[in-house]
């Protein structure tokens, strides 16, 4: 799997970059016919290699969604992984916004990949 292409055009778009996933496929295993869950998850290790993460974090399988691909070291990167840490909090059930988690119901799905927060 070689995402030099997509790490380059990160760093060039400020950190962030809109990809779909079968450009994503095209790089990871141009081979296979269909993205599995278990290659999803090879992507986002492989991805997380280039120091990139992806949001949401739990990539679809199909080949027609979108993703956001940011450098982890940038700021957004780094609000990523606070909103993914709130998220773990949340799901533990250790309120780390006081309570605010229920203003942002996209929160556990995006960065953990799970059902909405209640």
């Amino acid at each position: 799997m070689d995402f030099t292409v997509i790490a380059n055009a990160v760093e060039v778009d400020a950190g962030v970059k809109r990809v779909s996933m079968r450009f994503i496929k095209k790089y990871a295993a141009p081979e296979r016919v269909r993205l599995s869950s278990e290659l999803c998850e090879k992507i986002s290790n492989a991805l997380h290699e280039h120091g990139l993460v992806t949001v949401p974090r739990t990539l679809p399988t199909s080949e027609n969604d979108w993703v956001y691909v940011i450098g982890k070291d940038s700021p957004l990167g780094q609000a990523v992984g606070i909103a993914a840490t709130v998220a773990s909090f949340a799901q533990l059930g250790v309120s780390s916004l006081g309570g605010l988690e229920s203003n942002f119901p996209g929160l556990q799905e995006l960065f953990l990949g799970g059902p909405p927060l209640k």
